[in-house]
């Protein structure tokens, strides 16, 4: 099937091959709407629904969520406005819409189309515009001038519109010079087909549609009016017309593909591209200030084919690792993202108008010999090397690392898997990864130098540092390194060199089911009895017309016995005579390289690949779609094949979620290689082999243990590749991703997928053992479920289940009985304690670990009970890591007669070894001393239910974000401005007077602390009657008073951080509150707006107990709670463990 833009070309070529002399003039208005109607009609609902209109409401939706209206300008709209398909939230959006569209048709139609009277109207496409629409009966041409220009816009769209326009670069940079700047710069966004070029401009963001398609009715006057459309004239002399326009008709009916929907249509693939602007798409000399530019001159060899055919805004070629931080933080500033070349393997490591960055410079291998480390010898390598620069190094000392099958292979590979000829030894590429040197994309270290793991110290560059995440750096960048930042070198862990013995067999097949028995002989006899140093990969192929089944074995050391015979006995004699070669020459020892279709080195193919990976390939289902895939007429070139290759062993000894690399198990990995010949890249012959490769893995895909992710990137079809590429670890990568790349730098990498929606509560829901814990949780769940509309709303999960299970599997436990079993599970106890400990004590993270997995395997339900908890102060250890949803903890308390008699206990003296620290206050507790459920309800009615009310929800939308503010990456949240909404202030001291654990009555007063708690407290008091305690700035009141010095609050850290670092230390200021304002002995709630760090909240606790307040006495009742800054945990390190917290709204962000 021919592209848009090769029929378009060759339509042009017939024109002038026909009429040589004719004269051609501009489309008229007429023939302009016809062209348009056909083309516009032919992208069909496909393209538009499935692309253009949904990720066109993606790009625009954090500009529109920003702000209550939008101003746009749209170029070249025709009679309607693409916009007019958006939600309607977004629509609602807009206030001033404008337009120019130079042909008067159009300009009325849409004239007629947009108008509205301003009044909110649902059949009005804008309905809530303040002011009528502009359309500007001109072309946009890059040297206007004037008035039509002067207005400024937050949105300026070109949707199809940039076709015949000169100077599209400089159009782009009129359309910028248009944009408002504040209170947040607006975008520039192109929607056009794929392979625009705007050189040297960089954008914010680039997302494609490669299975776009235009189809055409296949009768002559559509044809034409398409035709004409498409070439943008029409021949003057109406013979010479004629004549051109039959053979347009025939090229159109040669290249175009018969349509699959009713009807005689033909299809034209039409690859889409929406590319979005900002201010900053002309900051490219500001990067190439300070770092090297490739010139093309000198530009490396590409390996992939389509990444050859890509026009990146730059390469550059950093020298220097201050040169790469230069790149990120350039990046940063400027909220674009970059690619990275390593080996140039990945179709995606360019991008058009993406800065790309090619580590070559960095291609050092260092091999170092630590004199006290268990790990032994160790390969350094730059990300600039290559798999054979490592081998080579590596052999000339006796040594080898389990990199892939191919030398020309880099740091892309070894970062997400890796698999080589080792894999069932010594396991994969990221598997030896120990250590790694990386400069951080994050929002607060972004263009830091990171050392992860074990880096000697030989190798660690100057200013380098060890992050607090460096435990989940390592574990990330073992499977799914290309995603967290740019890797300057990755340190190995080695083994001694093997002497490899290899040999090929090659079989016919013949028909269907001797093929398929040769598959089943070839994995029941051969594949699955090898021991570790062997391994046999298998090629599906065709060649002199015959389908083939090829086999390759690689052994070890000492050849096995019987590996042979066993061979031969299926596929006959061996082709080649075993013979030996060291790890540098088995690299062209691959079948693919030298025994199929003459050999596919040196050049002369061009080859597009997925993978994934399975088991039993000798199963009857599976056996079927691999030779499916190899029927002749799916099949787009004759030197497409399958290529499998050996997995198990070492593989599959790494537990899933050790590392970033999920799918372990599996026995081979399906490489679906299409192949064409060189000289046909960019032809419909490499598109067509492209797409064969995605039809058949997505076949596969459901026979498969998962996708590999190397191959991975932008393309939406990876989409549901990625999703596969992790096994359990997707939603911690998800959750990295986010934390570690909030800018998303590395768009360009193995997409990861979005982070799973946490549970908007979370109960923790702990107490001694014999309390009811579980018996509560599971009551408080069905009232959540039958009171809660919706989907199941609430869920009970046991946190400790994951380490009986553990426990179980050590011990020979049955692992059901002490689930289910109380009193097996008493019998257990002191030892399943002991168990964990041990296991705490190796792992300090397991129970972060434990906690997220929980959490994360409950992504969709509303709200999340978990029992088991054996953590002192759970709240304070566990809520940053879930920043958006609100955690409390529920202490379920019972006299221990009572906890004694459940648990099966007669003796009274017995010491409970599960017992919860007491001093930690929760949110809240529950007495749980009497039978049956009527108090539980009761319990979960009065303070459960209320947590998730539409009272609770209506407060959390009053909140704006504003992005960048105080400073860039800050998405600040303006939790003040709830007073400046109607019925806000009213709404916010109704839900803290009703949500207030404690007893109003026993209250003495409020304290609080300009300038938010002024304002909050002010109202809450009137409301529940009770004085106020100020606490003010030193010196604002009156003597006596006591005062304590406070450190800046988070917001203000941020205003003044620059100042503050001159000065070397972090502000002070002092604090003060009247003497008298508290009697001794009183209590009293502290009235806040915000909980982040704690700094403030804890300066107010020092300062009530030097007033003589003691703080087992105090409440704290704050607005809104930032998790991310760990508040609660600075108040359980200062000594206010035992004050009790609680918070109306929990929000991520600053």
């Amino acid at each position: 099937m021919a592209t848009i833009d090769s029929l378009k070309h060759a339509l042009r070529q017939a024109a002038t091959a026909t009429t040589p002399s004719s004269t051609t003039h501009p489309l008229s208005e007429v023939e302009y709407s016809a062209g348009f109607h056909a083309f516009r009609h032919g992208f069909g609902e496909k393209t538009y629904e499935d692309f253009v209109v949904p990720q066109l409401s993606v790009s625009l939706a954090p500009l529109m969520n920003s702000r209550p209206r939008v101003s746009v300008l749209e170029i070249g709209t025709g009679p309607k406005s693409v916009l007019g398909e958006l939600p309607e939230s977004q629509r609602r959006k807009i206030g001033k819409y404008a337009a120019f569209e130079p042909r008067d048709s159009a300009a009325s139609a849409l004239e007629h189309w947009v108008s509205s009277s301003g009044e909110p109207d649902a059949d009005s496409p804008f309905p809530c515009l303040d002011c009528p629409p502009k359309v500007t009966r001109l072309p946009f041409a890059a040297d206007m001038s004037g008035e039509c220009v002067k207005d400024k816009y937050d949105i300026v769209l070109f949707c199809h519109s940039m076709y015949g326009m000169k100077q599209r670069r400089g159009v782009v940079e009129r359309a910028l010079d248009m944009l408002v700047e504040q209170p947040l710069e607006g975008v520039v966004v192109v929607v056009h087909r794929e392979g625009l070029h705007l050189d040297g401009l960089v954008c914010h963001r680039t997302m494609s549609f490669p299975t776009g398609s235009v189809s055409v009715p296949n009768d002559d006057g559509a044809l034409d009016s398409f035709s004409r459309f498409l070439v943008g004239f029409s021949i003057a002399d109406t013979s010479d017309d004629e004549r051109v326009r039959r053979e347009w008709r025939k090229l159109c009916r040669s290249l175009g593909h018969p349509g699959e929907h009713e009807g005689d249509y033909l299809m034209f693939r039409a690859p889409e591209v929406i590319i979005t602007f900002t201010r900053h798409a002309r900051a490219l000399p500001a990067l190439l200030s300070g770092v090297p530019r490739a010139q093309d001159s000198e530009s490396r060899i590409l390996k992939n084919a389509k990444a050859r055919l890509v026009h990146p805004a730059a390469v550059v070629r950093p020298t220097d690792i201050k040169h790469i931080q230069h790149c990120v933080r350039w990046a940063i500033s400027h909220k674009v993202g970059l690619t990275v070349v390593g080996g140039g393997h990945g179709g995606h490591c360019l991008v058009p108008n993406v800065v790309a960055v090619d580590m070559s410079r960095f291609d050092s291998v260092c091999i170092f010999h630590p004199s006290a480390t268990d790990l032994g010898p160790l390969v350094v390598a730059g990300a600039g090397a290559k798999t054979g620069d490592i081998i080579n190094a590596a052999m000339a000392e006796g040594l080898s690392v389990p990199l892939g099958s191919r030398p020309s292979v880099g740091a892309g590979l070894w970062l997400q898997g890796g698999i080589g000829h080792l894999a069932r030894l010594h396991g994969l590429a990221c598997d030896a990864v120990v250590g790694a040197v990386l400069v951080s994309v994050g929002s607060e270290s972004g263009g830091a130098v990171w050392t992860v793991g074990h880096v000697p110290v030989q190798h660690r560059p100057a200013g380098a540092v060890r992050p607090d995440c460096e435990d989940d750096m390592l574990w990330a960048l073992k499977g799914a390194g290309t995603n967290f930042g740019i890797v300057v070198s990755v340190v190995f862990k080695t083994y001694p060199a093997p002497t490899y013995r290899v040999r090929h067999c090659i079989t016919p097949l013949g028909n269907g089911l001797h093929a398929k028995e040769k598959l089943v002989s070839f994995d029941k006899l051969v594949a699955s009895t090898l021991p570790r140093n062997s391994s046999a990969d298998a090629y599906l192929y065709w060649d002199a017309g015959q389908l083939r089944l090829g086999v390759s074995t690689y052994e070890t050391g000492q050849e096995s016995p019987g590996l042979g015979p066993s061979i031969e006995a299926i596929l006959g004699p061996p082709n080649t005579e075993s013979r030996a070669v060291n790890s540098v020459d088995v690299f062209e020892t691959e079948m693919y390289m030298s025994g199929m279709h003459g050999g596919h080195g040196g050049g002369k193919t061009s080859s597009f690949k997925r993978c994934v990976f399975l088991n039993d390939i000798g199963m009857p289902q599976m056996t079927e779609a691999l030779l499916r895939a190899m029927e002749t007429r799916s099949r787009p070139s004759p030197l497409c094949y399958l290529h499998l290759l050996h997995g198990g062993g070492a593989v599959g000894d790494v537990a899933a979620d050790a590392s970033a690399f999920g799918c372990r198990t599996w026995d081979f990995a399906c490489v679906v290689t299409g192949v064409w010949p060189r000289e046909q890249d960019g032809t419909g012959i490499a598109r067509a082999a492209e797409q064969w490769v995605y039809d058949v893995v997505n076949d596969l895909l459901p026979l498969s243990a998962g996708a590999y992710g190397a191959d991975l990137g932008p393309d939406p079809r990876d989409a549901a590749l990625a999703s596969t590429a992790f096994g359990p670890n997707i939603p911690l990568l998800a959750r990295l991703k986010t934390t570690h790349d909030p800018f998303n730098v590395m768009a360009y990498a193995c997409p990861l997928p979005a982070e799973p929606m946490e549970p908007r509560l979370i109960i923790l829901v702990t107490g001694e053992s014999g309390a009811g814990k579980d018996h509560c949780a599971n009551i408080w769940a069905s009232v959540f479920n039958t009171h809660v509309l919706g989907p199941p709303p609430a869920r009970v999960v046991s946190i400790s289940d994951a380490i009986k299970r553990d426990y179980a599997a050590a011990v020979g436990a049955d692992p059901d009985r002490l689930l289910r079993d109380r009193a097996y599970k008493e019998e257990h106890r002191p030892s399943l304690t002991a168990f964990f400990q041990e296991q705490l004590r190796q792992r300090p993270r397991l129970a972060e670990e434990q906690f997220l997995r929980v959490v994360y395997g409950a992504a969709g339900v509303n709200v999340l009970l978990i029992t088991g908890m054996r953590d002192e102060a759970p709240v304070a250890t566990f809520s940053h890591l879930v920043p958006d949803s609100k955690v409390i903890e529920v202490r379920v308390q019972a006299a221990q007669s009572v906890r004694q008699a459940r648990r099966g206990i007669r003796t009274s003296n017995i010491e409970d070894s599960s017992a919860v620290a007491a001093s930690p206050l929760p949110e809240f507790t529950f007495a749980n001393d009497a039978d049956g459920d009527e108090g539980a309800k009761g319990f979960a009615n009065q303070r459960l239910l209320p947590l998730v009310s539409k009272e609770m929800n209506q407060l959390a939308d009053m909140v704006r974000t504003i992005p960048d503010f105080p400073r860039q990456g800050i998405n600040f949240r303006h939790v003040l401005g709830i007073a400046q909404q109607p019925g806000g202030l009213s709404l916010c001291v109704s839900l803290w007077a009703h949500h207030f654990a404690g007893d109003w009555g026993h209250v003495h007063s409020l304290v609080c602390c300009e300038a938010g708690g002024f304002l909050f407290a002010s109202s809450l008091a009137t409301h529940v009657n009770k004085p106020l305690a100020l606490i003010r700035k030193s010196g604002k009141l009156p003597p006596p008073t006591v005062s304590v010095f406070k450190s800046q609050s988070h917001i203000s850290s941020f205003s003044t951080s620059s100042s503050s670092s001159c000065l070397g230390s972090p502000l002070e200021e002092g604090i003060e509150m009247e003497k008298d304002a508290t009697p001794d002995g009183a209590s009293v709630v502290v009235v806040d707006d915000v909980l982040a760090t704690g700094k403030t909240l804890c300066s107010v606790l020092r300062l009530l107990t030097k007033a003589g307040v003691d703080a087992a006495n105090v409440s704290v009742m704050v607005l809104a709670e930032f998790p991310v800054h760990r508040g609660r945990q600075a108040l359980l390190q200062q000594g206010f463990g035992n004050v009790r917290v609680q918070s109306l709204l929990v929000l991520g962000g600053a």
